[in-house]
Parts: C-alpha cells; sequence; structure tokens
C-alpha cells in the first residue's frame, strides 16, 4: 500500500506543529481506521526496528502512539506514549514539549526504546518525545515512521546520530516562517 495514495491532501499554507509552515496538509485521522489494510506496513517496519533490539516503543499521542502500541505488539516490548503539553508560539521553532506520565517515567529508565511517528517531516514531536525519554533516564536507538516528508527531520536525526528506519521518503516543501513564500505572498495560514 502506497500510503500517500490513500491519504486526504490539501494544498495552501499551513503551520506545522514545529512552527515551520508548508503547503501540503495530509489528514492522517484514518490511517488506523482500518487494522487490516496498514498492518502489512506495521509489520515490515517492525522487520526494520527488530535490530535495534529493543526493549519498547514510544510514540507521541495521537498517530504515533497507535503504532507504537501495533509495533509493540508484534515485537512484544513495552508500549510507551507521551502527550503534548506546549505547542511552539509566536514564530518560535521546535518549542513544542511532550510528556510521559509519572508511572510511564518511571518504566522507562534504562529502556532501550525505539520512538515512532505514523509521518515525519520536521520531527516535532518525536524529537520532543526523545527528549522526555531521555530526560526519564532511557535509551533512544533508532526512530521509526511509516513515511518521511523532506529532509529536515532526516537531517536532525543523522545529526543526533539516531538512526531512522522508514518504509519510503517522499518531498516535501517546509520553511521557517522568515522564510516562507507564502509569507512574503501574503497567502494566509488556513486551519488544516
Amino acid at each position: 500500500m502506497n500510503l500517500l495514495s490513500v491519504l486526504p491532501a490539501r494544498c495552501g499554507h499551513f503551520l506545522l506543529e514545529s512552527g515551520c509552515h508548508t503547503d501540503l496538509w495530509l489528514t492522517l485521522d484514518a490511517i488506523f481506521v482500518d487494522p487490516e489494510k496498514i498492518a502489512p506496513m506495521i509489520g515490515a517496519l517492525a522487520d526494520r526496528l527488530r535490530p535495534h533490539g529493543v526493549k519498547g516503543v514510544c510514540g507521541p499521542m495521537l498517530g504515533g502512539a497507535f503504532l507504537a502500541q501495533a509495533l509493540a505488539n508484534i515485537l512484544g516490548t513495552r508500549f510507551y506514549y507521551t502527550e503534548l503539553t506546549r505547542t511552539s508560539h509566536d514564530g518560535e521553532l521546535f518549542k513544542a514539549e511532550y510528556r510521559l506520565s509519572p508511572e510511564l517515567r518511571v518504566r522507562a529508565r534504562d529502556d532501550r526504546i525505539a520512538v515512532v511517528d505514523d509521518i515525519i517531516s520536521a520531527g516535532s514531536s518525536t524529537r520532543a518525545t526523545i527528549a522526555a525519554l531521555t530526560a526519564a533516564g532511557a535509551s533512544v536507538v533508532a526512530v521509526g515512521t511509516l513515511l518521511v516528508l523532506g529532509d529536515a527531520g532526516m537531517a536532525h536525526f543523522a545529526e543526533q546520530r539516531i538512526p531512522v528506519e522508514t518504509l519510503g521518503h517522499h518531498p516535501f516543501n517546509l520553511w521557517t516562517p522568515d522564510g516562507c513564500p507564502l509569507c512574503r505572498d501574503g497567502i494566509p495560514i488556513e486551519c488544516p
């Protein structure tokens, strides 16, 4: 299954959680509605994560957490999730914060964890999930995703020396607010 072919998409001017702007919005709400259709992709991603020796899988709520739970089930590992507590404001980049509940913080300590998200572009929620796990004393040994959009997230994780396992990569326009051509052209940001 080609994930991009089944996702509703809109062209326009959009603000992402990272604080970056883009001209493409993908509606991810329905990815996990039909588990049978997505199962082969989840199985393929589990096969790519297996060599990293993960003891737990963690994803940001919502899409990443659903993927993490499915992967943990296949891999026979622990399942963790993080919740959004703060988003970027006023042109700040990568200021979103995610947290582990107190009980999950205790359980994650010293675990080898793969952080996963359904789709990664800038990687804001993945970065914030890694920060929460690291603060809890866990070791993040890999990032996993069904699809990477653009190069920003990949570049960041390469810089951090965290391997990324993905089933696909697709070009994606991503701009900082001060470098956004849509802002320069006076095109208003739309609500997804």
